[in-house]
């Protein structure tokens, strides 16, 4: 099991400058990892919110360990051309630590799609993501890109340079109950079951991807815990990364470099 702290850039963690101590301060203290929310805004009494990538980017010139990444971002809403660009540059910046979570995203916590003219139907933007991811890794090949699907195309591009180790690892977040996530999931690198109560409900999921992909091996499957949770269950079930889950409506700066000072119950 490994163990990282997992963010939303609210209010007293918008400054990216701040964000990037606390990364520093997790590597320092045995963190595995360090991940962070994206979101545009968020629900009152939330006031502040800062960019993940800009944040990410100044994560990875103050550490030099720390696997880090959005987590999750709903991709549908970016254009698949500048991710990749930015995916592979964030890389490299951190000499090849980026993991890049992605899900559907909801409108239903901020209205972020509705207020901004984004997609709301789920099923649209499944679509979208899936082009997007398509994109991505034949981009992060280096060979010319020529694609053409129902929401995107890519005509003939060479995207250099590539990723430090060839390509980024790509978890996709879902909820455990719902079967599409986790066969999209089984045909990358990871799996984030979001809104998890309980070890059991980790079990049927983590069973279906080893059925589907059959050697679990460079397969990692990430939970959101409390600070006070127990990981012991989650890791007998099949999780192999416990992300530190810090709640918005409670989120403390001091809380924070606690938890992170205290390092993680291995």
């Amino acid at each position: 099991m490994k163990y990282a702290i997992w963010l939303p850039l609210f209010d007293e963690l918008s400054d990216p400058r701040e964000v990037a101590h606390l990364a520093a301060a997790a590597e320092e203290a045995g963190w595995d990892g360090f991940f962070l929310w994206d979101q545009l805004w968020w629900r009152e009494p939330v006031r502040l919110v800062s960019d993940p990538w800009i944040a990410m980017s100044a994560m990875a010139m103050t550490t030099e360990r720390l696997r880090i990444g959005p987590m999750v971002s709903p991709i549908a809403r970016r254009r698949p051309a500048k991710l990749l660009r930015e995916t592979t540059t964030l890389d490299r910046l951190s000499g090849g630590r980026l993991t890049l979570g992605v899900g559907l995203g909801s409108d239903r916590f901020a209205q972020e799609y509705s207020k901004t003219g984004e997609e709301v139907n789920d099923r649209v933007r499944a679509e979208q993501m899936d082009e997007t991811l398509d994109i991505l890794t034949a981009g992060w090949m280096g060979e010319p890109v020529k694609y053409r699907g129902k929401h995107h195309l890519v005509d003939d591009v060479q995207f250099l340079p590539r990723p430090v180790a060839g390509r980024v690892p790509v978890w996709i977040a879902g909820f455990p109950g719902n079967t599409k996530p986790i066969r999209r999931a089984a045909r990358y690198d990871g799996f984030f079951p979001v809104n998890l109560t309980s070890p059991d409900q980790l079990a049927e999921p983590a069973a279906v991807l080893r059925e589907l992909r059959g050697n679990p091996d460079n397969f990692d499957i990430a939970v959101a815990l409390e600070p006070d949770d127990d990981p012991r269950p989650y890791a007998d079930a099949g999780a192999t990364w416990c992300l530190m889950d810090v709640d918005p409506a409670t989120l403390r700066l001091d809380d924070v470099r606690a938890v992170i000072a205290a390092g993680p119950s291995r």
